[in-house]
């Protein structure tokens, strides 16, 4: 990944760019921004320029001993930390058991998120964590020497996901740096971070991208007409991998599509029975997963109360979702609107408090009766 390859996000680059050239290089920095606007292609871009051995002005120059490493995501003074799963019970995992896949993906495909990466580790209904023993083998990383003589950059994608003991061990590294380390945070909600990490960070903001830029990559990356990009690139929402997923039909929107029509069919219905057997059916999916189908309902339910105001440009769906509000929007309205944003965030706070998840989505789902009916 190279600054040129990054879709958008010009002052972002420009920023660090600067800093380098200046010598104002942070040795921690905090590259934050939602899901699919580019941040850990960001840090992968910046990280191969502050150890290529013989960059350019605006780019690293790919064919130095060091770019090639980079290439393939193996250079020995490249740290990668990141959510993982236990491989082992009964002891704690490191982002080194699972570099393999991590390197594939995102060589593969470098704007991905959370569920992607479940899927690469085989995750299933575990959730993804950086565990204490992740600190102990930075430590012991980063005390050795830089291999090439240069700078050692460390980064964290989602350093949200850190337990508390090891974000405090991680706190007295970024205190007391060794010398040449960038450490680069990568996070989606930088708000669940420690604050004393936080406040030794350097913050840059990475925005959602400009629909015209979006749309401009599709067109000339995978062939879309201009009105199949603008379309797209309006419903991702500022998102690249938004984007990617609506021209890919992603398996995951698709599947959570299908649950979100079931259930409210099923609701209006008074289909107990079935409702019982479609808790069981999302109960399987893993934690992480279902906080997403959450979220998902939430983004459904708000498109639907809005389409009822006949206003398109406000409401952000494909063409499957906008088919099925079009019916359904009305049963969304002012009575009821609330109280189903209500129940969802209340679901959503239980499954994080790891709550029995049959429990929680059989009890929305019963309570989607009464509130449909309203």
């Amino acid at each position: 990944m190279f600054f040129k390859d990054i879709i958008g996000q010009e002052n972002v680059k420009e920023r660090l760019l600067t800093e380098v050239r200046e010598g104002r290089i942070p040795h921690a920095l905090l590259l934050a921004g939602p899901e699919g606007t580019g941040a850990l292609p960001l840090a992968i871009a910046y990280a191969r320029f502050l150890l290529c051995t013989r960059r350019g002005e605006h780019d690293a120059c790919g064919t130095c001993p060091s770019c090639v490493k980079v290439n393939k995501l193996a250079h020995p003074d490249l740290h990668f930390v990141f959510p993982v799963v236990k491989r082992k019970s009964g002891s704690d995992t490191v982002s080194d058991d699972y570099i393999a896949e991590w390197r594939e993906l995102a060589i593969g495909t470098p704007y991905f998120g959370l569920n992607h990466w479940l899927d690469a580790m085989g995750a299933e209904n575990q959730q993804a964590q950086i565990f204490v023993k992740e600190s102990d083998e930075l430590t012991r990383k980063l005390n050795l020497k830089s291999s090439e003589g240069g700078y050692k950059v460390v980064i964290i994608w989602l350093p949200e996901k850190m337990k508390v003991e090891c974000a405090n061990k991680l706190l007295k590294l970024l205190e007391e740096p060794p010398a040449q380390t960038v450490f680069m945070l990568v996070s989606e909600e930088p708000d669940a971070i420690l604050p004393t990490i936080l406040s030794r960070t350097q913050r840059v903001n990475v925005p959602r991208v400009d629909d015209n830029i979006i749309a401009g990559a599709l067109t000339s990356r995978f062939g879309l007409s201009p009105a199949d990009a603008s379309e797209t690139a309006r419903l991702a929402e500022g998102s690249f991998l938004q984007a990617l997923e609506i021209i890919h039909l992603n398996d995951d929107n698709r599947r959570y599509f299908d649950l979100f029509v079931s259930l409210m069919r099923l609701a209006y219905q008074r289909k107990v029975k079935e409702m019982r057997e479609w808790s069981e059916v999302v109960a399987a999916m893993g934690r992480e997963r279902q906080k997403h189908f959450l979220a998902y309902c939430q983004r459904m339910v708000r498109e639907s109360f809005i389409s009822n105001f006949h206003r398109r440009e406000l409401t952000y769906m494909n063409r499957d979702e906008e088919n099925f509000t079009a019916r359904f929007a009305p049963f969304v309205n002012e009575r009821n609107v609330a109280g189903i944003a209500d129940e969802l965030a209340e679901a959503q706070a239980h499954i994080e408090q790891n709550v029995n998840a049959r429990m929680v989505f059989f009890d929305f789902a019963l309570k989607m009766i009464v509130l449909l009916l309203k």
